[in-house]
Formats: structure tokens, sequence, C-alpha cells
């Protein structure tokens, strides 16, 4: 059972990972705007934040840094839904591009948030 938890968490990081290299894709194909500018900035701060906080976490000395470090990784996964729907819904960005990535950062904060209330009723 160890094994399969194990592998859970490391998917959950690869899937951070790649989510946050998606969001880098988009955010070098927004228009040459300063508003678009802004928001991308804080679109690659929110979205890279979701998975260095897992990485870190998983390097916690306790079992309570460990479960704040995975609700900062939920914190960023909220502002990093923000930051798409305002990038999609001010026209910056297409739907078709920003869709994907919302439904993704939606399973991601749902992973995340399972585990915090795992951890804390234990």
């Amino acid at each position: 059972m160890q094994n399969l938890n194990s592998k859970f968490k490391s998917d959950l990081i690869q899937r951070c990972y790649n989510f946050s290299l998606a969001v880098l894709n988009l955010t070098d194909n927004l228009p040459q705007k300063k508003s678009a500018w802004i928001m991308a900035d804080q679109l690659i701060r929110s979205s890279t934040s979701i998975g260095a906080n897992l990485v870190e976490g998983k390097a916690s000395s306790s079992r309570i840094e460990f479960k704040k470090f995975h609700e900062i990784a939920l914190k960023s996964a909220n502002e990093t839904k923000y930051w798409l729907n305002l990038l999609k819904d001010s026209r910056l960005a297409e739907a078709e591009k920003i869709n994907p990535l919302l439904e993704e950062n939606h399973e991601l904060a749902n992973m995340i948030a399972a585990g915090i209330l795992k951890l804390k009723n234990k």
C-alpha cells in the first residue's frame, strides 16, 4: 500500500510539473500587451508554486509542516484559477486554450484538498 501512495504522490507532482509547462507555453503565446504581461507573470508564479510547494513539503520535518505546504499549494491552485479565468474573460487568451488548463487545475486542486482533509483527520 505504501508504494501505491508514493506512486500517487509522484504522479501528482508530475502532473503539477506538466501543468506548469503547459502554463508557460500559454503565457509565451499571449499578446504583447502590458495587461497580458502582468497577468502572465502572476499566472506563472501561482501555477508553478503548486508543484514547488508539494516538492518542498516532501522534505518537511513534521506532519504539521507537511500539511502547511499542501495548504499553500491549494491556495496557489485557487489563485491560478483566478488568473486563468481573467485571461479568458478579458479575451487575451482563447477559451479553447484556457479551458483544459482550468480543468487540470481543478483536478489538481481536488487531489490536493483531499490529501489535506486526510491529513486533518489523522
